[in-house]
């Protein structure tokens, strides 16, 4: 067995759905019967052909398609390097608005990836600008790991956006904290600052101690918080915030590009061993 057969049987099926939008579909099912919301990402990133470009838009047209012949509870989330960010950013920005248009008129919500710390400017650019000229509502990711994280948060919501809170999952640089605790403390800052200013967010973090204190914190601040996981990682855990009436989520990639999402996921700052021990627990779902 080659070492990436092996990569793929361990680790990449606990986490990614398959290579085929029905795949993708089936998850989401799993998750919607217990009250669970699916976000779901077409993988790929680093894009630089428009012949690449033109399909990752295709699969997500058909996914939204998908998603509402199938009366789904799920989202889409796109990565800006497939959508040709890479190549140009008025590329990125028809290419955004291409699929945010049909995800509007289909009842979708889009949510917008974060990336490498060298994409983050482009792609809030781009996201304010989509905010504003389609006028719907869509999301973005900030990144905990990032410095500048701060200064793109308040500027996401004076504009009354919508934002994922993420920890970081792409190399550590300059720009970003380096340690988990730094990543953590700021993580906190933010999630603070969301529920002192946002009206509606999600935080999507497997550390049960954050959690713990979100839910606490919306005890007495009473805003629409959605808890987002990804798929295979503490699906019990999100089975029971669900359970308990809360908003959830789960992130549920697929795709034939999962050998760089899975590394990635491995090597995530401070998340090691939460993956690791992942592997071997019964999902429950």
């Amino acid at each position: 067995m080659s070492f990436n057969s092996f990569l793929e049987r361990v680790f990449a099926k606990r986490w990614i759905a398959g290579a085929r939008i029905i795949d993708a579909i089936n998850d989401a099912k799993r998750f919607n019967r217990f009250g669970t919301a699916a976000i779901i990402n077409y993988l790929g990133e680093e894009f630089r052909t428009q012949n690449d470009v033109e399909n990752a838009v295709a699969v997500y047209l058909a996914l939204i398609d998908s998603i509402k012949a199938n009366r789904l509870k799920a989202d889409i989330s796109v990565k800006p390097t497939q959508l040709g960010l890479l190549i140009s950013k008025d590329l990125f920005a028809r290419s955004l608005h291409r699929i945010v248009r049909k995800a509007y008129s289909k009842g979708v919500f889009v949510w917008i990836d974060a990336e490498a710390p060298d994409t983050v400017e482009s792609t809030m650019r781009a996201y304010l600008n989509e905010h504003i000229r389609s006028k719907h509502d869509i999301g973005i990711c900030v990144q905990s790991y990032l410095k500048s994280s701060s200064d793109y948060l308040k500027q996401i919501v004076i504009a009354n956006g919508i934002v994922r809170l993420v920890k970081g999952a792409y190399p550590l640089s300059k720009y970003t904290f380096s340690t988990k605790e730094e990543i953590n403390k700021n993580y906190i800052r933010l999630m603070l600052y969301l529920f002192k200013h946002s009206k509606e967010f999600t935080i999507a973090t497997h550390d049960l101690a954050i959690i713990e204190k979100a839910l606490n914190l919306n005890g007495a601040y009473k805003r629409r918080v959605t808890y987002a996981m990804l798929n295979g990682v503490r699906n019990k855990v999100i089975k029971q915030l669900a359970l308990q009436g809360e908003s959830t989520s789960v992130y549920i990639p697929f795709g034939e590009e999962w050998i760089s999402y899975s590394y990635r996921r491995l090597k995530e700052a401070g998340h090691l061993s939460i993956i690791i021990k992942s592997l071997f627990e019964d999902q429950g779902v």
